[in-house]
């Protein structure tokens, strides 16, 4: 028997890849450049972003401070569901999850907001093999930072060294081996089975 008790996964470019083009398309739709507005948001304002993912600023007011950058051309809602619809699943590993949760604990840890959430990626059946949702904006903090590996932590009541994290970001991966526990830097379905094979998770 391995070491491991829990298995962390990331949620976007793990289990469900994303592009920002397909919301910045649609917003093309609206008007010729709006896309390329929304676009330069995320590269500007990614200060904004992060906020809203850590939890410090509300839904309403990311919602008031991007329609205000495009020009009110569109609407919350509409605004809502262009910026997430732009998620597809990672069948592949997603298959993965109910073989694992055979032996193990299933924790999702995600830098993600209430938007992507209810109007993107909650609505996916692979989410329910997962007992618990570590989610930035409700525990007030964001990957790399200490507290949110430790939210984790405190849910399992697990030794660190029990955890292992999957996440596609090297320096996310990186933190949670500064908390002690192991970690697999995502690169694709067939390098992961063979980094759990390595590890006789699977």
């Amino acid at each position: 028997m391995n070491k491991y008790k829990v298995i962390v996964f990331d949620l976007g470019n793990v289990l469900i890849p994303f592009d920002h083009n397909i919301a910045a398309r649609r917003f093309d739709g609206i008007e010729p450049g709006l896309g390329q507005k929304y676009l330069s948001f995320f590269r500007d304002h990614y200060d904004i972003h992060r906020a809203f993912e850590r939890g410090d600023m509300s839904r309403m007011n990311f919602i008031s401070f991007c329609l205000n950058l495009l020009d009110h051309k569109t609407d919350p809602e509409t605004f809502c569901r262009y910026i997430s619809e732009i998620f597809v699943v990672n069948e592949d590993v997603v298959a993965l999850l109910p073989k694992l949760r055979k032996n193990y604990r299933l924790v999702l840890l995600s830098n993600t907001n209430d938007i992507h959430q209810e109007y993107g990626w909650q609505q996916y059946p692979f989410i329910s093999n997962f007992e618990k949702l570590i989610l930035s904006h409700e525990v007030n903090a964001v990957k790399p930072e200490e507290k949110i590996y430790k939210a984790v932590e405190a849910y399992t009541r697990e030794e660190p060294s029990s955890h292992i994290f999957i996440d596609d970001i090297a320096e996310y991966a990186a933190g949670a081996r500064r908390q002690g526990w192991d970690a697999i830097q995502f690169y694709g379905y067939t390098n992961l089975v063979h980094e759990l094979h390595l590890r006789d998770i699977i």
